[in-house]
């Protein structure tokens, strides 16, 4: 048996120890504990829930929960780097209406003397091929629309028109608790295979935003405060956690993963606008404790050594004082080195702290790091690696 898998055992065990056996028809609310409990042991990665919807996704819908801004959206693009024969297809649960899924056919009248149902474009049911439909806030759409794709969820089929055998349908939503308006009838839940979501980790996060090019100041404040990262469900008291939605207190704009990129790219534009521009930008993005600890923190960046000059010196280009900083700096390099300026890079690094070294170590051993072949082939960086070992267990990206 492989770590991955479950035995059934094991399985009983985690139901015993959750208390999860003999129910009682009386104990509802004990019942719900139980099954969030339940829910929590056995959420997905988006990495994982990808691999489920690609192993069952052309005969079962598989529908993802989770919180709002969790990346739940961005699996139709991996799903679509992964399967390059199928047609990614997006659908909007939220802007859509009956006349999104199927019109009445004029022509059908006049040859068959009755209406004939055909499928909007929109649905990709018009292309040859396989495809990749994502139902994106399936738990929004209005009844209607939720009950039109109900046949194409379990069948594949809107009225007499049937999807590719190989195409993959798969459906997404936020978590009812959230109090925004997602609901999933029964009749709906018991055509999908509906799976939970984990929640956002902040290393994880970290680790995403080296590869697609983050603002090293988002990267290192992301680094400093993992609560950015919570879930409502983490906290009774919405001031314990300021930053992040929470359905008891209305907050404007409030902090996800999905809004911290956005804050991100605004951070990278900031040379173009003045500080009280960007500070307002930052507000309307994540809200106004976040935007305020968050300038804070990208004033740091001033004490930040160039490129250039670790570049052209690596041996006397400057040092940060603080650890804020220092981790900026790594964030910075891993986003941003190239083959041309790495030895240099190599010679610069001995001069930070061991932790500042064990973050590049281990940002570099990441098997989603995009550069990860270049830096572990270069011959300083062999030797560096060689005397550091220890190293790589000492912290993560």
């Amino acid at each position: 048996m492989t770590k991955n898998q479950v035995s059934l055992a094991n399985l009983n065990y985690n139901w015993r120890t959750l208390g999860l056996t003999g129910l009682t028809n009386g104990a509802s609310q004990k019942e719900n504990n139980m099954t969030n409990q339940a829910q929590a042991m056995y959420a997905l990665t988006l990495d994982q829930c990808v691999d489920l919807i690609k192993a069952v996704g052309s005969k079962r819908t598989v529908l993802a929960q989770g919180d709002m801004g969790n990346g739940k959206s961005s699996m139709l693009t991996t799903l679509a780097e992964q399967l390059p024969t199928h047609r990614p297809i997006y659908f909007d649960g939220t802007t859509k209406d009956l006349g999104d899924i199927m019109i009445p056919s004029m022509q059908s009248i006049e040859e068959e003397g009755c209406v004939r149902m055909i499928p909007h474009e929109e649905l990709g049911l018009h292309i040859e091929g396989p495809i990749i439909l994502m139902l994106d806030e399936y738990g929004k759409a209005n009844p209607a629309v939720k009950n039109a794709m109900l046949r194409l969820m379990l069948e594949r089929k809107v009225g007499s028109y049937s999807l590719h055998p190989d195409s993959i349908v798969f459906a997404t939503t936020n978590k009812g608790s959230e109090g925004v308006g997602d609901i999933l009838p029964p009749h709906a839940r018991n055509r999908m295979t509906v799976v939970q979501i984990k929640k956002t980790d902040h290393m994880a996060l970290i680790e995403f935003g080296i590869n697609d090019g983050w603002d090293h100041s988002m990267l290192g404040w992301i680094k400093d405060n993992p609560q950015l990262c919570a879930s409502f469900e983490d906290v009774k008291d919405p001031d314990e956690n300021p930053y992040i939605f929470h359905p008891k207190q209305q907050r404007a704009a409030f902090v996800t993963s999905r809004s911290l990129h956005s804050a991100s790219d605004i951070l990278k534009q900031r040379h173009l606008i003045d500080d009280v521009t960007l500070t307002a930008a930052l507000m309307g993005t994540i809200g106004d404790r976040g935007a305020m600890d968050l300038m804070a923190f990208v004033s740091l960046a001033d004490q930040l050594p160039s490129l250039q000059s670790i570049k052209d010196d690596p041996a006397s280009a400057k040092v940060p004082d603080s650890a804020a900083a220092i981790c900026m700096v790594v964030y910075r390099t891993l986003a941003a080195l190239e083959k041309d300026w790495l030895n240099a890079w190599m010679d610069y690094l001995p001069r930070l702290d061991t932790e500042a070294q064990a973050m590049f170590a281990n940002g570099v051993r990441s098997p989603k790091y995009s550069k990860q072949s270049m830096v572990m082939t270069n011959k300083k960086f062999t030797e560096w690696a060689m005397k550091n070992n220890h190293l790589y267990t000492a912290d993560k990206v």
